[in-house]
């Protein structure tokens, strides 16, 4: 029996799609396992009388999250609903319901940051709601603008300076934006009351390092996801961004290593910070200038991180803001450097627009933020009693600790 073109090309379609559905679907488990990253680094760091609240937190917000794109931030973003039969929607071996899960694990990254910043005394069901806010409009706001091309700024940015805003994988979009939202509701909540001491700031160690090691390598781990699989299908994949991956990592550990003084906390969250960086260059940024720019994030850091401690009343429990913030932002301007042709990168970007597209962001983030924790903040409060702050989210929350001997 004679095959014709028409049957090969179908066939050959067909295993397209089906592939690139695989390929996406096992990039959304991937990021989806960095949330147990997520959690475990905040359990780690967190006192034991809040980790099972960090453990629900961020398994809560995730749930949350899920509805809020759903039903609202995909069509933000993309102008796509779900309103259809189950036989339209499966069609192409369901790779747009595929893609929906991937860019979902992203968009639940938003409040699994704001989670660490807020820890130990946040209260849970307003900062549920303030989840559901940020998950279904502010994060797809931004995320349309750059990665859809809504409201006309990429053609704005094309058109005045001859390229677009660039960010492969979401150093601005997801850990920019969460980082800089994340800082807006730690100034609201305030400080932690036991933080202060006889009128001088005190600092909490870890919890428990190997959970915070764990975590750290989950994270890790899963970035390489996060990144190689931003290319969303098999045929755009790209070697160079698994590469840039690792020596990002890589050289936020060396800067952990030097500036951190061998302190266990920066070493493992110095490769997270150069990750974090790289996302936006990754597919276009040299080797050697990923190295530099995790050298760089894990530097920033360390050092923000350190002087909040010690010198301001920000209360940022793990560092998110600097770590997701500061060194988001860091990274898309790193692109508008970097990715230049002179420096060994594929080109195609301005600093100019990186620039202004990182300031955009922070921009969007902060109002935002500001919005929806303000009004929240105003109706309900977004803290815990003084009481239940004392005993512990854990016994005020969830009405059980992390461990038999703590009851």
């Amino acid at each position: 029996m004679s095959v014709t073109t028409g049957q090969v090309h179908s066939a050959v379609q067909a295993l397209t799609q089906s592939t690139d559905t695989l390929f996406l679907l096992l990039g959304a488990i991937t990021v989806f396992l960095m949330h147990a990253g997520f959690a475990f680094l905040e359990l780690g760091t967190v006192r034991r009388k809040n980790q099972v609240n960090a453990l629900v937190k961020v398994l809560a917000d995730f749930g949350v999250s899920t509805l809020a794109y759903f039903f609202i931030g995909y069509q933000v973003a993309y102008g796509v609903t779900f309103f259809a039969d189950a036989q339209t929607l499966s069609q192409g071996n369901g790779y747009e319901l595929v893609k929906f899960f991937f860019l979902l694990t992203f968009a639940a990254a938003i409040p699994a940051i704001v989670s660490g910043g807020i820890a130990e005394r946040a209260s849970f069901y307003p900062v549920l709601i303030a989840t559901f806010f940020t998950v279904g409009l502010i994060y797809p706001f931004f995320e349309g603008m750059i990665w859809n091309g809504n409201f006309g700024l990429q053609e704005l940015f094309k058109l005045q300076f001859g390229y677009e805003f660039h960010d492969f994988a979401g150093s601005v979009v997801v850990h920019g934006l969460g980082g800089w939202i994340a800082l807006v509701a730690i100034i609201f909540l305030g400080m932690r009351k036991d933080l202060v001491r006889t009128g001088k700031r005190i600092n909490f160690l870890p919890s428990s390092i190997p959970f915070l090691a764990l975590s750290a390598w989950i994270l890790c781990a899963g970035w390489f996801g996060f990144n190689v699989m931003s290319a969303r299908t098999l045929n755009n994949i790209s070697g160079l961004v698994a590469m840039n991956s690792l020596m990002a990592m890589v050289g936020g550990i060396i800067a952990a290593l030097v500036v951190g003084k061998n302190n266990p906390g920066f070493i493992h969250n110095g490769p997270l910070a150069g990750l974090v960086a790289v996302c936006a260059g990754s597919d276009i940024i040299h080797p050697i200038s990923a190295l530099v720019i995790g050298v760089i994030a894990g530097v920033l850091f360390i050092c923000l991180f350190t002087y909040l401690q010690n010198r301001t009343k920000i209360d940022d429990v793990l560092g998110v803001w600097p770590l997701h913030g500061v060194c988001g932002a860091w990274g898309g301007i790193a692109t508008g450097i970097f990715g230049q042709v002179a420096l060994g990168g594929l080109g195609g970007v301005s600093f100019t627009v990186q620039t202004l597209g990182t300031i955009i962001g922070i921009v969007v983030a902060l109002m935002g933020a500001g919005l929806i924790y303000g009004i929240i903040n105003r109706l309900t409060g977004l803290r815990l009693s003084e009481e239940d702050e004392f005993n512990g989210s854990d016994i005020a929350i969830h009405k059980i600790s992390a461990t038999s001997d703590d009851q």
